[in-house]
């Protein structure tokens, strides 16, 4: 039997589960069982809940059959639980390190109380930790004594929540006060256990990280909505379940000033059936006051007899306050909105007026650079699947060169521009659009991201100073705000962008549409693609590919790139590809090395090399689809880490985490290509588990997903074929031997 069960109720927590799991799984103090409670959540929780389950036997998952609320999924996680204590931990939060080892060892110096009270940090949506007022309170009693809440009323001004405390098994399966219904639903247990243990207990560090989460509408549990006149309700059946208990003669007048002050603040939330609301907070007052109680003096009294049912002057008073502050909210609204109309070209304002065009959709890539990645595959395949949507791409004067013939696009800022912004029902891109575009009702954002995540994005970024720089955290908010449909490469990128972008955005599970032509790529198709880059038939060709530094301006080679090609020989052709946030590689003329910065395609270099290197960019998740070596060249680790942040270790080693060989210098990876090791049938292994992890969804019908789900408005998405029933990649020089092989005028 564990000495700590922990019970985690897991709904809409996607992109913060794993955090919170590992949080407790890492913790010194092992003798513990995690209860996680699942309902059905549609972004998945309950399959990550699985995944974790199934690789550590200290982790439950339990299943319910139907939506329970969070105060069903903690009482189902409490009635299986099968250790002395019980903890309740959200999805959300973390443990700080060392946290059960600290309660642990309360719990035995107290001589097993009936719970034990420890402290919390609270960290905002954006920001760093901060001391919360219970841990202050906390400190200041001590942890030497053991008490009642008769003895020591100001416990109750510890947050009454369930996961700062550990409540000993056997008294809460005799307690009288179980979860509530509704988001608060767990003050109620909170207050009822601490008003009937026997010996209370504190622990005054802090154990718990209570991470804010934003609030976005439309995203809350059905299961969870409790109306304001709910709360009345519920402090009624608090108060008659604690009327019979031996203590609670001693806790009625602080337990009941704390229920009006609550109730005050709650009628502030109350938009309809006001007088009701106050008409039941005056029984409660009527009907749970204590025998010659009196409030509090000055205002807090005023406001406690109008809640008791006085003449309504104050209430008066209080609504036309509140009338006053939507008013300026009102009026600061419209002073924006009138800006936005003096900045925003009038055109575009006229084009809104007009229906949208339900025929007619929006392209762009990586800030307007051109048509490539993710929605160029997705527009190619919409041409075939959809011919009656039109595309249009928004690119730059620069890149509008560039186009293939007959690609219908605009440049912004132009009159067609305003008007295409204005009227296009579906807009697909990999980055954002503009803070000027305004998002009609009716139309359909698609975010297709460029790349699978190994560094941290979106809101994380707020604590890599480096990262975040120049980024303007409300309006990223903003611009996700608009987005309808999110796509994932794999489950680990849900995770991700839920924790990156916070919002109602649904997450589509359809690999990535510019994967589908690595996938799809035949042996003709690989040889015409080297012999168009001039790679010989017999030649290795080494894609070099690195991505940016936050911390750096420019491109820095870290690799002696002259030296390397003397070495490997002339039989090797490296490939250069600096990341396009730079201009190129900055690279002379070197015999055996080849400068594709500028190449218009990264799919078409993939599928040309034999061995990709890379350091952190997300192109070894795409080119893993190929089934060839990997190298990770990661000679500044430790500072890209701490700079930027990351998801996942790169380097761990592990499979699933580490793609193939590990360099850390020029002549680290002069050796794994010379002794054979980057083709080894270890690296050939580790491969096959990243391959396994990452690109599991990627069948080559990923663009057909979205384009039929999207465009054609197919509810289900196609299913994908698992990765033992698809055909075999093809391979560089396997593709070069047989183009040499097939007779004269034979298609291969």
């Amino acid at each position: 039997m564990p000495r700590l069960s922990i019970v985690v109720p897991v709904r809409g927590v996607r992109g913060s589960l794993r955090e919170c799991l590992e949080s407790v799984l890492a913790q010194s103090f092992a003798d513990v069982e995690i209860i996680g409670v699942a309902d059905g959540s549609p972004d998945g929780s309950g399959q990550l809940l699985d995944e974790i389950a199934a690789r550590d036997p200290r982790v439950r998952a339990v299943h319910l059959a139907e939506p329970a609320g969070s105060d069903g999924r903690r009482t189902a996680g409490a009635e299986r639980a099968t250790g002395d204590y019980l903890l309740f931990l959200e999805g959300s939060h973390v443990l700080l390190p060392g946290a059960l080892q600290l309660i642990a060892d309360r719990l035995e110096t107290a001589k097993d109380p009936d719970v034990l009270l420890f402290g919390h940090v609270r960290r905002p949506f954006r920001g760093l930790p901060l001391p919360s007022r219970s841990l202050r309170l906390l400190t200041e009693m001590g942890d030497t004594d053991l008490c009642t809440l008769a003895d020591r009323p100001e416990l109750l001004g510890v947050a009454a929540v369930c996961w700062n405390r550990a409540v000993r098994r056997d008294f809460h399966e005799s307690g009288q006060v179980p979860f509530a219904p509704g988001p608060y639903g767990d003050r109620m247990y909170a207050l009822g256990t601490l008003a009937t243990a026997e010996t209370v207990a504190a622990l005054p560090v802090p154990c718990v990280e209570h991470r804010r989460r934003r609030y976005v509408p439309g995203l809350d549990d059905p299961a969870e909505r409790v109306a304001p006149h709910d709360v009345v309700e519920q402090f009624c059946d608090l108060f008659d379940a604690l009327r019979g208990t031996p203590r609670f003669a001693g806790v009625h007048a602080p337990l009941f000033q704390l229920a009006s002050h609550h109730l005050l603040e709650t009628y502030a939330e109350v938009s309809r059936r006001r007088r009701a609301y106050v008409r039941a907070v005056a029984a409660f007052h009527r009907q749970y006051r204590p025998r010659g109680y009196r409030p509090p003096g000055g205002l807090a009294s005023l406001r406690l007899r109008l809640l008791a049912g006085g003449r309504t002057a104050a209430l008066r008073g209080l609504d036309a306050a509140l009338t006053v502050r939507r008013g300026l909210r009102a009026a600061a609204s419209g002073a924006r909105s009138r800006l936005a109309r003096r900045v925003l070209p009038v055109l575009y304002r006229l084009h809104r007026l007009r229906p949208l065009d339900p025929r007619l959709a929006v392209y762009s890539a990586y800030w307007n650079r051109g048509m490539s990645c993710n929605p160029a595959a997705i527009y190619h395949k919409a041409a075939e699947l959809a011919p009656d949507v039109h595309g249009v791409w928004v690119v730059s004067k620069k890149a509008a060169a560039s186009l293939p013939p007959g690609v219908d696009h605009v440049v912004p800022g132009s009159r067609r521009y305003w008007a295409v912004m204005a009227r296009a029902t579906y807009f697909i891109s990999n980055v954002n659009f503009p803070n000027h575009v305004v998002k009609r009702r009716g139309q359909i954002h698609v975010m297709t991201h460029h790349g699978t995540p190994l560094k941290v994005m979106g809101v994380g970024q707020y604590q890599y100073p480096a990262a975040a720089q120049g980024l303007n955290f409300p309006d990223l908010l903003h611009r996700v705000d608009r987005w309808d449909v999110s796509l994932s490469a794999n489950p680990h990128s849900t995770e991700a962008w839920t924790s990156a972008y916070p919002s109602a955005v649904r997450h589509l599970e359809t690999g990535y549409p510019r994967n589908d032509v690595l996938v799809n790529a035949t042996p003709e198709q690989v040889a015409a693609v080297r012999a168009s880059l001039g790679i010989g038939p017999e030649q290795r060709a080494v894609l070099y590919a690195p991505t940016f530094r936050d911390h750096e301006r420019g491109y820095t080679c870290r690799l002696d790139l002259a030296r390397i090609a003397r070495e490997l020989g002339e039989d090797t052709v490296l490939m250069i590809r600096a990341h396009y946030f730079h201009d190129g590689s900055g690279l002379g003329a070197y015999s055996g090395i080849m400068d594709v910065s500028g190449h218009p395609s990264t799919e078409e270099l993939c599928l040309a090399a034999d061995a990709l290197v890379t350091d952190y960019s997300s192109v070894m998740f795409d080119y893993a689809n190929l089934d060839r070596p990997i190298v990770v060249h990661a000679p500044d680790w430790e500072i890209y880490r701490a700079v930027r942040g990351v998801c996942f270790d790169l380097l761990s080693g592990a499979p699933g985490d580490t793609p193939g060989a590990v360099t850390r210098s020029t002549d680290e990876l002069i050796r794994v290509f010379t002794d054979g090791t980057w083709n080894s049938a270890a690296n050939a292994g580790l491969r096959a588990a990243f391959r396994a992890r990452f690109c599991a969804l990627d069948d080559g019908r990923a663009a057909e997903r979205v384009v039929r789900h999207v465009l054609l408005g197919e509810r289900e998405l196609l299913p994908v074929t698992p990765p033992e029933e698809r055909g075999a990649v093809a391979l560089p020089r396997q593709a070069a031997a047989e183009q040499s092989e097939a007779p004269a005028g034979t298609a291969v």
